[in-house]
């Protein structure tokens, strides 16, 4: 497959088009809220029993009143979340959570979209999430669950998942425009029209455009998201929804640490014109039939086209730099069907969810080494299709037997197969071949009392899994491995003590085993611990009618119980931050005004496996000011982000045997209209 051959055209394209067109024909239509039962992703039906798992759920409103560019930054508001911002125009950065530090630039965190996986297979690392394909005034629900507690998602689920939910059906018009330093502009629009009894079109749209704050950070991108749903009969809906997205940037890549003490805006002159372009576009189909007023019937079929190029320089030794050039060409099909039930039984009311479904994903890889820059002048070190296919199977209940006993339960089971095929002559060794195959059962159990008006425990144990990481789980000598087993206990309670007043507290234990090391070229076994353990708290204090305090607060212990290299036992894990902190103060000091204050501090973590290298942290302070104005649903509003304009680095690695740093944005005006139609 030719890089981007499926843009020209597609036949998303076109129902894109065809959707924002209809939306110019239609918008003038009455604007009741309409009545209908919106189509669930899969599993809706237990929401209830996330009560019993860690959870934080960002809503529209948050999204709105935060004037954010790009989804991720809102994540600060969860306790124990962090982003280490890589800043490279275009690349995924990392997200840590639970006491692992590669979510979204690896696979250590799920990611869904309107129940489509973001997560890809074997894109730059496995698991790998570009979260700028959403327009976030499009954002109904982001959900962060905790650990592996969700049945209904499977692999890339081990320290948490992320459900994003987009608005459907309800009836709004809005749009936010803002203009900040370093030539960015940010320009959102989401539309919600009735266009007739029983027919709903969604849209979304974004263009992101900045200089950027170093030399050679250009990035642009757009995207464009419809969604079209009808009520058939008073008994079937059916909708159709579909994505475009296409970026392109520059990246002037990570400094030295002596680069960064005395120019920490500058580019280190070794780094090429690097940078990265991509190309994604998706399309499902949902169908949702009410079988019975308590049981329902829920079921998708989808497809995802991407193709992604990244060019990156980076030391080979503490002397040396090369360029490097990687490409992914990626396909995936997948359907799934499940029944949602809600039932009043003699001993306790019953909601469940059961459901299969399967995916296939193919990617085209090709790896080149030492470009000049971007012309290629070695042969390619890889050229290969690999291709994973999975059937799943999985089911929730929840069952409020008492007050005191609340039990929800889950239970998922995923199977793999797949290979890997050369294209053309290669230069390295990576394995590819047939993929053995895996399966495994993950059990998932929570129980939550109400032990008091204002008091809710809560304790769940579960179990989640990973599988080879990237060419590994084509080795001959991977054969036999058993998947890399989570294993959680958390125990956490929620307190009202009195109505202005809202306090989470919880504390985990995870526990890795059967990971997986490479004892010979080609040979692989398990053999490896690790322990995450941890204590999150989040608060929210209406303190006086006019002033709010929020508090996220996080703190992460993660230790290598065994390896195969006996000098990394009792090591830190790398990545994640000691504690993580985000303070936030809103202050309403005259009708229609409101002013924000938030100061965020991430701690010290070890860079590398070895703990020879530590990133010390650092601290911020933003400042935010807004004004609604007479006419109805518009907001004016004026930010300033690193108020004190703090010199820091937002992420911190080890290659090439140099520890290198990316310099956070310095102080950053920015001001913008938010208008509701």
């Amino acid at each position: 497959m030719h890089p981007r051959a499926f843009f020209h055209p597609h036949p998303l394209a076109a129902t894109c088009a065809l959707l924002f067109l209809s939306a110019s024909v239609h918008a003038s239509e009455q604007e009741s809220v309409a009545s209908l039962p919106t189509i669930e992703i899969k599993g809706q039906t237990t929401r209830g029993a996330a009560a019993a798992y860690s959870s934080t759920e960002l809503t529209t409103q948050d999204f709105q009143d935060a004037h954010i560019s790009h989804p991720q930054d809102l994540l600060r508001k969860v306790p124990g979340m962090n982003v280490q911002n890589y800043n490279l125009s275009g690349v995924g950065d990392a997200i840590v959570m639970r006491g692992f530090g590669g979510g979204g630039h690896g696979g250590d965190i799920g990611v869904v979209l309107d129940g489509i996986p973001l997560n890809e297979a074997m894109s730059h690392a496995d698991g790998y999430v570009d979260l700028n394909v959403i327009v976030p005034l499009e954002i109904q629900r982001l959900t962060v669950y905790k650990g592996p507690v969700s049945a209904l998602y499977g692999n890339f689920n081990r320290a948490g998942l992320m459900a994003i939910e987009t608005r459907k059906s309800e009836q709004y018009k809005e749009a936010d425009l803002s203009l900040s330093s370093h030539a960015t502009l940010d320009a959102q629009a989401a539309f919600g029209l009735k266009i007739d009894e029983g027919e709903h079109l969604n849209l979304a749209a974004q263009h992101y455009r900045t200089k950027g704050w170093r030399t050679q950070s250009d990035h642009d991108r757009t995207t464009l998201a419809a969604r079209w749903s009808k009520q058939v009969s008073g008994d079937l809906e059916i909708a159709v929804s579909g994505r475009l997205h296409h970026s392109e940037g520059d990246s002037p890549g990570y400094l030295t640490g002596a680069q960064f003490a005395t120019d920490p805006y500058g580019k280190d002159p070794r780094a090429m014109n690097d940078g990265a372009k991509k190309d994604f576009a998706t399309l499902r189909a949902d169908a949702r039939y009410s079988l019975a007023p308590e049981l329902t019937w829920l079921s998708f079929a989808y497809t995802t086209r991407q193709s992604f190029t990244r060019w990156f320089s980076r030391p080979v030794s503490t002397t040396a730099w090369r360029q490097r050039e990687e490409n992914y060409d990626r396909a995936v099909y997948g359907a799934g069907t499940s029944l949602n039930g809600s039932h009043q039984t003699s001993l306790t009311p019953l909601k469940w969810v059961a459901g299969i479904e399967a995916f296939r994903e193919s990617t085209d890889y090709e790896y080149f080494d030492g470009l000049d820059r971007r012309a290629r002048v070695n042969p390619a070190i890889s050229d290969r299709t690999s291709r994973l296919n999975s059937v799943s199977a999985f089911g929730e209940i929840d069952a409020p037997i008492h007050p005191l006993l609340q039990v929800s339960a889950g239970m998922r089971w995923d199977r793999f197969t797949g290979d890997c095929e050369r294209n053309g002559a290669e230069t390295g060794s990576d394995p590819c071949g047939a993929l053995n195959r895996v399966s495994h059962g993950s059990p998932k159990f929570g129980v939550r009392s109400q032990v008091a008006p204002g008091v809710l425990f809560r304790t769940s144990w579960s179990e989640g899994f990973a599988l080879p990481s990237t060419f590994a789980k084509y080795a001959l000598g991977a054969a036999s491995l058993s998947p890399n087993v989570f294993r959680q206990t958390e125990v956490g309670v929620q307190l009202k003590p009195f109505a202005d007043l809202v306090v989470d507290l919880a504390a985990y234990r995870m526990i890795s085993s059967d990971e997986i090391r490479n004892v010979a070229p080609g040979v692989y076994e398990n053999y490896g611990r690790t322990r995450r353990t941890g204590v999150e708290m989040s608060a929210l204090w209406a303190a006086h009618r006019n002033i709010d305090l929020q508090l996220a607060w996080g703190s992460a212990h993660s230790r290598v119980l065994e390896n195969g290299n006996a000098a990394l036992i009792g090591n830190r894990v790398a990545g994640v931050p000691r504690t993580t902190t985000t303070f936030g103060a809103t202050w309403r000091p005259a009708p229609a005004w409101e002013t924000t204050l938030t100061w965020r501090r991430v701690g010290r973590y070890a860079v590398n496996d070895a703990n020879a290298a530590f990133h010390n942290g650092f601290a911020t302070w933003d400042l935010g000011l807004s004004h609604d104005l007479p006419m109805n649903g518009l907001r004016l509003y004026a930010l300033v982000s690193n108020l004190t304009d703090k010199v820091h680095a937002t992420s911190s690695s080890m290659i090439g045997g140099m520890q290198l740093y990316t310099p956070g944005a310095p102080r950053t005006f920015k001001v913008g209209v938010h208008a509701r139609f």
